[in-house]
């Protein structure tokens, strides 16, 4: 068996977009003049990879990240070292691309760009073995997999306290709310974050797991001044206060807080994560598998993390990653991005691939029959997209 075709086609979405009360504190949010500091990190267009071999086997990968660059990588890069290769030698294939890369590579779009044929080639392996791709990672270990809501952007305290009733009566043991107010606004805004958290936590007492995402908006000085405020609020984890790269700060910040430290959304392959390690900067890494490598630096992440004591709870929900939180101990739970309006980027996954799957009562299953990833793409209704071949 051999790959015959490589084909990448990129979804740009051309429908309503919902941006009013989605503000919280992001890198750019430091730097003067910035109107919108959310802007950068809006993201309405996603890319998806198809492979297709000579035997008629056809595996579906995808990128969020930067899409539109990834399609060029895999167009004018990728395809050629692909072609009439066998589409089960995957670990062969991701070396192949990791290493005729490197030059230029190594992180970001040219490994979300390998994720997304990673993820293709692992959608066929399960095809061809008519197995799920989680069973080909190591099999079921969990009865279903436990969700955590993931919205809450609202900074309106009302709205958030509303919002935050309706999902724990929806089933949700865990939820995860943003730092809406950035660095900029110093004592005042860490003020309000922290009022954010308190609001949320009254709430849904004290049996919901609450977690807060401060998207890489904080130095070392405000971050741990945040930490030992949010003490009182026994929370989950605080998630990416820093920087991805600033390794060495993140370990500080876990030597002095009791509250777990968690990131990873921005790092690469196992030798970014076999550094995160060395310098026990993390109590939870949070890869997305259609950034980090796809399925195969994800499993070898998850064997590193589950050696050193370390979480693995995925970035965004989707089937790539679902698949990896069942099949690893390393993993308690999945994030999860219901089906809304289009606000971030987040939720265009559900308007493009048909066999996601939902939640019920805060919990997902997946199907043990369904081979591959399990996700095949919408036919109709598409009508918001511009869709690139």
């Amino acid at each position: 068996m051999k790959i015959s075709a490589v084909r990448t086609k990129l979804y740009q979405w051309k429908g309503p977009v919902k941006t009013a009360d989605t503000i919280f504190a992001t890198p750019v949010s430091l730097l003067p003049f910035q109107a919108d500091a959310q802007a950068p990190y809006r993201f309405f267009s996603w890319l998806v990879v198809e492979i297709e071999t000579d035997e008629g086997h056809i595996g579906l990968g995808n990128a969020g990240l930067c899409p539109d660059i990834c399609k060029q990588i895999i167009d004018t890069k990728l395809k050629q070292l692909l072609l009439n290769e066998n589409p089960l030698n995957i670990e062969y294939l991701f070396e192949k691309m990791f290493r005729s890369t490197v030059a230029y590579g190594r992180k970001g779009a040219v490994l979300a760009a390998i994720s997304a044929v990673d993820i293709a080639l692992w959608d066929i392996r399960g095809h061809v073995m008519q197995q799920p791709v989680f069973m080909l990672l190591g099999g079921r270990t969990k009865e279903h997999i436990e969700t955590y809501y993931s919205r809450l952007y609202t900074r309106d305290l009302d709205k958030l306290q509303q919002e935050a009733a309706f999902y724990q009566s929806e089933g949700f043991k865990g939820m995860k709310l943003r730092c809406g107010y950035p660095l900029t606004e110093g004592r005042a805004g860490m003020k309000k974050n922290i009022e954010m958290v308190r609001v949320v936590r009254e709430t849904v007492g004290d049996d919901v797991d609450i977690m807060l995402e401060a998207y890489m908006g904080f130095n070392f000085a405000y971050a741990k001044q945040l930490l030992k405020e949010l003490e009182p609020y026994n929370l989950r984890w605080v998630e990416e206060l820093l920087l991805p790269d600033e390794i060495h700060n993140f370990a500080r910040l876990k030597e002095g807080t009791s509250i777990p430290l968690s990131g990873g959304e921005h790092e690469y392959t196992r030798y970014g994560f076999y550094d995160l390690v060395q310098a026990n900067a993390l109590d939870i890494f949070q890869f997305d598998t259609n950034r980090v490598g796809g399925f195969t630096e994800a499993q070898k992440i998850c064997t590193i993390a589950q050696l050193n004591g370390v979480e693995v709870i995925p970035h965004g929900g989707q089937m790539h990653n679902l698949h990896v939180v069942m099949s690893s101990f390393a993993s308690p739970m999945a994030e999860y991005f219901p089906q809304t309006e289009i606000e971030v980027g987040n939720e265009m996954f559900w308007y493009i691939f048909d066999g996601e799957a939902i939640a019920e009562n805060g919990n997902l299953q997946l199907d043990d029959q369904k081979p591959g990833v399990g996700l095949t793409l919408k036919t109709g209704d598409l009508n918001h997209f511009n869709i690139i071949e």
